[in-house]
């Protein structure tokens, strides 16, 4: 045991006192790291606007050197219509332009309008198919649950009657009688027990049977998309086949393809020669009289030949639709001009109309 002066010496040196806590920073410490997470995500957010404001520059670069071209086909424009030697060539190229794009639009409200009578009658008939698929799930899962309430309430009553059976045998005599009795009734409340587990889940069943939306419609078949897209390619030859006298769609296709305007259309009276055409051929392709049945026979013999790639292909190949009799828009006597191939020359831009 320590001395008196001993312990007297230790008071007055005082004990060494350890702190092994960890101490929490002191708030200044806690606001220079709150500060510097701070000037690090300023940076970052500083750096993403920079990224931006560059990317907004190059767009803004760009549009105006759209907006330059654009600027001088039309200082372009303007120039050659103020002329009388180049106007008239100017409006035949647009007017050339414009019945192309009058083609195609007949063929796109054509198509339109298959897509829109198809996609309703397919949704009817996807709708009217989930219903008869319900219906025979229904069907069964009906049936299921009638079969489990009928069995649940047979087993309740076994159970009821047995231990209606017990408690008459109330005699000291009856006890052999009453203990076999238990052991049944033992078995026959396990049995109602598990008939009860069945019923729960047929109900759970039928439940889950009226909670199932109904599915998405997929969108139009294959055989739809093939059917719509061989229609189309019967509108676009009949639409060249009333004008196969003319090279009309031969120029209006060349004036398609090119930016800018040409001066191959002749004179100022070879143009407004043209251009009258021009007028008359925009009457011709828009008349509908009889263009029912012209496009009734004409896919009927593009289905008779229409071949495809592959199952899921929706456009047949260009090969196969083919005519034997050449092309209406090649450079031979008027009497001899034959029916191009649609699709492989992409006549009235067929491919942005065609179902994918």
């Amino acid at each position: 045991m320590a001395s008196p002066s001993l312990m007297k010496a230790l008071r007055q040196l005082g004990f060494l006192k350890l702190n092994f806590r960890q101490e929490p920073p002191p708030p200044e410490e806690d606001r220079v790291l709150t500060l510097f997470r701070n000037r690090a995500e300023l940076k970052k957010a500083y750096g993403e606007l920079e990224d931006e404001t560059y990317r907004l520059k190059d767009r803004i670069k760009q549009q105006e050197g759209a907006t330059q071209r654009v600027q001088e086909m039309l200082n372009a424009l303007e120039t050659r219509l103020g002329l009388s030697d180049t106007g008239y060539p100017a409006l035949v190229f647009y007017q050339l332009r414009r019945l192309w794009q009058s083609g195609r639009e007949l063929i796109e409200q054509f198509v339109g309008d298959l897509v829109r009578q198809q996609d309703e009658r397919e949704r009817r008939q996807h709708l009217a198919e989930h219903n008869r698929r319900q219906f025979s799930r229904r069907q069964a899962v009906e049936k299921q649950l009638r079969s489990a309430e009928s069995n649940a309430a047979e087993e309740a009553n076994r159970v009821a009657e047995l231990e209606t059976e017990r408690a008459r045998l109330t005699r000291f005599w009856h006890y052999f009688k009453r203990r076999a009795l238990e052991h049944r009734i033992t078995g026959a409340v396990a049995t109602a027990v598990s008939a009860n587990a069945t019923l729960t889940e047929a109900r759970a069943a039928a439940e889950e049977l009226d909670k199932e939306p109904i599915p998405e419609f997929p969108g139009l078949s294959v055989e739809t998309r093939r059917a719509i897209n061989l229609a189309a390619l019967a509108h676009a030859e009949t639409l060249c086949l009333r004008l196969v006298k003319t090279q009309l769609v031969k120029l209006a296709r060349e004036a398609t393809q090119r930016r800018e305007v040409t001066d191959d259309y002749g004179s100022q009276s070879e143009c407004e020669a043209l251009m009258r055409e021009i007028e008359k051929a925009m009457g011709v392709i828009q008349a509908r009289g009889n263009i029912a049945q012209e496009i009734s026979s004409r896919t009927e013999r593009l289905k008779q030949v229409a071949r495809y790639r592959g199952p899921t292909d929706t456009s047949p190949t260009s090969d196969s639709i083919a005519f034997s009799e050449g092309d209406v828009l090649s450079n031979e006597p008027l009497g001899a001009a034959r029916m191009p191939n649609v699709l492989a020359e992409d006549t009235w831009d067929l491919f942005r109309i065609l179902l994918r």
